[in-house]
Parts: structure tokens; C-alpha cells; sequence
């Protein structure tokens, strides 16, 4: 399973405590210094089932700055996954990345209803 991150967020902390706790492995990748492609993007995405707009920090200084709380809903998904690939700080964190799916956000509910699907 592969961790995205940023080291200085509390709640990618707690990802890293709860997925410790539960004795999942997992390998670590610092956001800002690695920014997920468009392509990584994309099967995430894919995988999450998720809305793309929960891929995005909305409470991020970044997102705030650039006013994309307005510009999102009418910007396509092209623009949308570009946008996302140019800087890690746009990203939402934690995002895990395991075999058969894709959690974005941690929600210790969430994750523990998907724990036995990714340890398989």
C-alpha cells in the first residue's frame, strides 16, 4: 500500500498512527516533494469512486488563494486532473492507495470498513 502524505499535516498523523495500530505496512510518500502525476490521478480517481472534487484540499491555502471554491464547478475534469498534478499543496491528504481501492481523507469509520478489503 503506498501513503500519500504531508509531514507537517495532523491528520495525515493520525493516518500514519491508526495504520500503525492495525499493523498495516505501507509505504510513505511526501506530497510536496513528489506531487502525484495526471496520470496517478486519473486511476485513483478511478479506483476511489469518489467525486474528483474531494481530491482536492479545499481547506488548503492554495486552493483558497486561487479561488477554485468558485472555479471548480464549471472548470472540466481535463483542467481539473491538470490542475491537481502541478502542485502537491492542491492535493487532499492522507490518500491510500491500496489493491482494490482508494481512500482519500482519513476517516477512521471509513478506513476501518475498508481495512479487510485492502489486506486482502
Amino acid at each position: 500500500m503506498l501513503l500519500i502524505c504531508y509531514p507537517k499535516c495532523t491528520t495525515c498523523k493520525k493516518a500514519e498512527a491508526w495504520l500503525r495500530e492495525h499493523g498495516i505496512s505501507y509505504d510513505y510518500r511526501d506530497v510536496k516533494v513528489q506531487n502525484p502525476s495526471e496520470a496517478e490521478l486519473r486511476e485513483w480517481h478511478a479506483k476511489s469512486g469518489l467525486p474528483l472534487k474531494r481530491f482536492f484540499n479545499t481547506s488548503g491555502l492554495l486552493y483558497k488563494s486561487m479561488g477554485l471554491k468558485e472555479k471548480l464547478p464549471s472548470m472540466p475534469e481535463d483542467e481539473q486532473f491538470a490542475l491537481l498534478a502541478t502542485d502537491g499543496m492542491l492535493v487532499k491528504r492522507p490518500i491510500l492507495i491500496g489493491p482494490h481501492g482508494v481512500l482519500v481523507g482519513f476517516r477512521e469509520k471509513e478506513w476501518e470498513a475498508a481495512l479487510s478489503r485492502f489486506a486482502s
